[in-house]
């Protein structure tokens, strides 16, 4: 029996998730780079400040240009700034393997960072866009899943690395780094780009020829946007963004920005980052041990990213997300209760809550919103708005991430419970929101999902409640029958959003 070959549509997303390995493997490696002795003997001793700032630089430098790399994708084509950003990245990784003082590490991390703010939103785009509907949850995750596989590796080539004497100690991981960044700019070369993107440009032969190259079905390809013959010119800068919080986006404009900008609130980078120093501060004396207690997370956040990932689009996004909040905020609340408690010490059952709450929170957030928070962004747009609106949301996570980044350091230094407790409380206002206003997506097209927005989830709810109450009160049952049409969506025609979906509710009591 011959195997059928994996689709090209899987390739083309593996080859450009390599963008989120590359942001995983800084994220694993910096931390322990800057604590290095190597390191230090090349740039001197940093404040506990300096050593935030220079961590955190990257996200800083990756908002700036997050604001217009959706307006450039929307004229360039997803690809083409993902190919650019790509370079600006590897240029960035070998400034940073090859600086001798602190001035030209830094810079080299700001061009870096300047890199990622470019291709990091449009990689969700491009992937959100060739992806099919059964499979757009498995590989939309695929950039966060490869991120927590370059934490992961990021943590062991400098486990490895650190016993070498010499500052290729802490240079070997920036080389592993710009190696990668090398074929990620190949992929970026041969690949097609986004069928959607070519459509909306009136590009239809070369859409089609993408189509066919991506093994994507014409079946699926004609029903969802063959059959659309509005075309989207580019629109200035200004016009771009404004549009997106105009009545008919700014609903989902503003989820958007409120998904990316609070899963990075939750505190994960913190743990990402300052692993070592949490794991030191809950009393693991030994460095070493410290050190290698932050690759066991990392070994196991990938383990639990793997079914989390393959089940992408068996498990609601909506449910994922406020389970995973839950889980999240009682984490670091139980925590900082400790902490406040002043119940951890070097010795005790205290300091292994808190080591084992450091993995578990881990595990829940890549198993939860790691994975979700991105696919969401990415996929409630329309997608005349698609790529602006999530790369002002990946500048918003890029902020919130450098303040988590450079703040972590100083909160811990001055208090642990109350960085602790400020996650948690962040955490639980993030789930309320997304309780009340996080419309399910799983199942449905990119152009279906934009219908979800007329029934918000609190207002699905209480309706919901509602009939319950009438069902409970008529022991005969009762059957509801609806006919929702999808409404017109502003920029598009009315001939191409006319389909209609039927959808029949049968509520019964015992």
């Amino acid at each position: 029996m011959v195997r059928k070959p994996v689709p090209n549509y899987v390739t083309a997303s593996v080859a450009v998730s390599l963008g989120g390995f590359l942001n995983g493997y800084d994220t694993g490696s910096v931390g322990a780079v800057i604590h290095m002795k190597e390191f230090e003997n090349t740039v001197g001793t940093m404040s506990a400040f300096l050593v935030g700032f220079t961590v955190s630089l990257i996200m800083l430098t990756g908002a700036i240009p997050s604001v217009f790399a959706g307006q450039m994708a929307d004229r360039l084509g997803r690809l083409r700034v993902i190919l650019i950003g790509a370079v600006l990245f590897g240029i960035g990784a070998i400034i940073e393997g090859s600086s001798f003082s602190l001035p030209q590490f830094l810079a080299g991390r700001a061009l870096a960072g300047f890199g990622e703010g470019v291709y990091l939103s449009n990689m969700a785009v491009y992937i959100c866009e060739i992806a099919p509907v059964k499979h757009r949850g498995i590989l939309a995750g695929l950039p966060q899943f490869m991120a927590t596989a370059g934490v992961c590796v990021g943590y062991f080539t400098c486990y490895g690395s650190v016993a070498i004497q010499s500052t290729m100690s802490w240079r070997a991981p920036y080389v592993v780094q710009s190696v990668v960044a090398a074929v990620f700019v190949a992929s970026c070369l041969v690949l097609p780009d986004s069928p959607r993107w070519l459509m909306n440009h009136g590009r239809r032969s070369e859409a089609l020829d993408a189509l066919r190259r991506l093994d994507f079905s014409m079946v699926e390809a004609e029903r969802d946007f063959l059959s659309v013959t509005n075309q989207r010119s580019s629109l200035p800068l200004r016009q771009s963004l404004s549009i997106l919080f105009r009545r008919g986006y700014r609903s989902r404009t503003i989820l958007a920005l409120f998904v990316l900008g609070a899963v990075q609130l939750s505190g994960i980078d913190a743990v990402l980052y300052y692993a070592p120093v949490l794991f030191s501060q809950a009393g693991l004396s030994s460095e070493t041990a410290s050190f290698l207690a932050s690759g066991v997370s990392a070994i196991l956040m990938l383990a639990i990213s793997i079914p989390a990932f393959l089940l992408a689009d068996k498990w609601g996004r909506r449910t994922s997300a406020i389970t995973g909040g839950v889980m999240l905020a009682g984490i670091m609340l139980l925590i900082g209760t400790l902490y406040a408690a002043d119940a951890v010490h070097p010795y005790g059952v205290a300091r292994w809550v808190v080591i084992v709450s450091v993995f578990v929170f881990g595990l829940t957030y890549c198993s939860t919103w790691g994975i979700v928070g991105k696919i969401y962004a990415s996929e409630i747009q329309p997608s005349n708005t698609r790529a602006a609106a999530n790369s002002i949301a990946q500048g918003l996570g890029f902020l919130t991430n450098w303040l988590v980044a450079i703040l972590t350091p100083v909160l811990l230094d001055k208090s642990a419970y109350g960085a602790y407790f400020l996650f948690g409380g962040l955490a639980l206002v993030t789930v309320a929101v997304l309780a009340a206003y996080m419309p399910e997506t799983r199942g449905r097209s990119l152009e279906e999902i934009q219908d979800a927005f007329h029934h918000p989830g609190l207002k699905s709810l209480t309706t919901y409640l509602r009939r319950r109450t009438r069902t409970q009160a008529d022991p005969a049952g009762i059957s509801i029958e609806m006919d929702r049409h999808r409404t017109q969506q502003p920029g598009t025609s009315s001939s191409a959003q006319t389909s209609t979906v039927g959808l029949r509710l049968d509520v019964s009591t015992a």
